[in-house]
């Protein structure tokens, strides 16, 4: 996928839709049926996405000789669709800070049972980082434990790039015990080397109540899973603490 279509993704626009934005871009004023034959898209689908386009800013239009002509709007109409969107992120954020708690009283947590949950791929990593962090703020001591692993740190952060800074913000602290080389430190964390010699499969995140586990299927792209189980934290915790203080 181009470049451009990939960035447009990112704007919510589908395959058609983005095959119609260029196709417009391209032919410059014309109308329905033209534009839906150079983006290959049936016309009644091309109308819609047109008017969707509109409404995000993207495309207007005008009348001549009885005939409607769609325009696509300079590119750069891009940035006001995007502060626009990121008003729309800051209003949702703001109300997800007063219906979150009101949802998870609803939920039921099974306490007796460990509760398992699967992740794959870069953005199933990020939303294991991402429950770290926000389980670990709401901790009295906002610390949390890692068995570091060589082999996974390429992947770890893959697409959560700024995990460190929003952890950081954030005051949360984090012990690392390493396994293999490498290690960088980025703030308010503190690291001892179990081995610099060689990694181990699994990246383990011990943190509020859960352990995580990260590691590569055998299509090298990663995988993870979250245990939520107060014994096994506690065990895992316990490990951890008595082999820090004997490195």
């Amino acid at each position: 996928m181009p470049k451009t279509n990939q960035i447009l993704a990112k704007f919510g626009l589908g395959d058609k839709e983005i095959a119609v934005y260029k196709a417009l871009l391209t032919l410059g004023p014309s109308p329905v049926r033209k534009i839906g034959t150079a983006a290959n898209v049936n016309r009644g689908t091309t109308y819609d996405i047109l008017k969707s386009l509109q409404e995000s800013g993207l495309v207007s239009y005008y009348h001549k000789e009885k005939h409607q002509y769609f325009v696509a709007e300079d590119p750069i109409k891009l940035f006001e669709l995007l502060r626009r969107k990121g008003e729309v992120l800051r209003e949702l954020k703001d109300e997800l800070q007063e219906v979150v708690p009101q949802l998870r009283s609803m939920r039921t947590v099974v306490e007796e049972k460990p509760v398992v949950t699967y992740y794959d791929g870069a953005q199933g990593i990020r939303t294991i980082l991402q429950d770290v962090l926000d389980r670990v703020n709401e901790e009295k001591d906002k610390e949390y434990y890692v068995y570091s692993s060589a082999s996974i740190k390429n992947y770890l952060y893959a697409g959560f790039p700024e995990f460190n800074e929003d952890r950081i913000s954030r005051n949360i602290h984090v012990k690392v015990i390493s396994l293999g080389s490498g290690g960088e430190m980025a703030g308010l964390d503190e690291r001892k080397w179990l081995t610099r010699d060689s990694g181990t499969p699994t990246y383990t995140i011990i943190y509020a109540g859960r352990v995580a586990m990260i590691s590569t299927g055998k299509d090298g792209l990663p995988i993870g899973l979250i245990v939520v189980d107060s014994g096994l934290y506690e065990t895992q915790k316990i490990i951890f603490s008595d082999l820090w203080k004997k490195l």
